[in-house]
């Protein structure tokens, strides 16, 4: 006989607690994913309802520290559900600081009107910054022709396909800004985990190394991209990068050296987890 919802959650959380920080959340939302509801109607009606066949085969995988995303097929971000895959980095809540920065940035300027996403991944930069600024059109470039296919996916799915462009290239290859304009705004999340980190399991086993590592102290992308921002901003543009923890003082030197003002910006636990660079103080 089935264990009753409630029941079984309570086992699974138990189960969970050696593989996750969110033992509880996690249940609930494998149990949730099975059920084929959404979290809070599952809570709402876990007394009167049946274990779902599929839930073991989605605990076993949890069990086995694949991320909930992954199993779930899905991430929110901002107010946006993106479809996630192995081909993409998982979206976090940290990334929403550039998001923020770009509001408090064009608070009292006029909006962008073009966008520059690099690294898109699943697309959620580029995606939450088109939902805030409705009249933007954006550009999204990514070296994985599959994390293309999950953000243009996203942006169909989300009624953004008219305003965003996915190009398939790389910042590595010589000449790839050459025919992109200018911008308004940038926004960057790229690799800055130094090569050889120890991660958490869940993170080191299953999302894409591509996204992660960026040589011995996680700086070499921001070396490539930093100097190239200046041409591709717009008068009074800006660039948001997403950086790792401790790495402001190093990114700042980056782009003061290009000619560029840096605004750090924390995130909620008070870490500064994004630097907005402009080709001026004023800018």
């Amino acid at each position: 006989m089935k264990k009753p919802v409630s029941q079984q959650l309570v086992t699974a959380t138990r189960a969970l607690e050696p593989v996750s920080e969110t033992p509880r959340l996690d249940a609930e939302l494998l149990m949730a994913h099975g059920l084929g509801l959404s979290r809070n109607d599952m809570l709402l009606k876990a007394r009167d309802l049946e274990t779902p066949t599929a839930f073991d085969g989605l605990m076993a995988r949890r069990l086995n520290h694949e991320p909930i995303a992954y199993i779930r097929g899905h991430q929110e971000f901002w107010d946006l559900v993106l479809d996630v895959t192995p081909d993409t980095l998982i979206p976090r809540g940290d990334s929403e600081t550039l998001i923020e920065a770009a509001i408090a940035h064009f608070r009292d300027r006029p909006p962008p009107s073009r966008i520059l996403d690099l690294g898109t991944g699943s697309g959620a930069l580029l995606l939450a910054s088109l939902s805030v600024f409705p009249k933007a059109e954006g550009v999204a470039l990514d070296a994985s022709a599959a994390a293309l296919a999950v953000a243009k996916g996203n942006a169909d799915r989300l009624g953004f396909d008219n305003r965003a462009i996915f190009l398939h290239r790389s910042w590595r290859d010589a000449g790839w800004a050459d025919d992109l304009g200018s911008f308004d705004l940038i926004l960057c999340n790229p690799p800055y985990v130094e090569t050889g980190a120890e991660l958490a399991r869940q993170v080191q086993a299953y999302e894409p190394v591509s996204a992660l590592f960026a040589g011995d102290d996680g700086l070499d992308d921001y070396r490539i991209l930093v100097p190239q921002m200046p041409p591709l901003l717009a008068e009074h543009g800006i660039c948001i990068f997403e950086i790792g923890r401790g790495q402001d003082r190093s990114v700042t030197q980056l782009a003061n050296q290009a000619g560029c003002a840096v605004i750090p910006h924390r995130d909620l636990a008070d870490i500064i987890r994004a630097l907005s660079l402009s080709k001026s103080i004023g800018g």
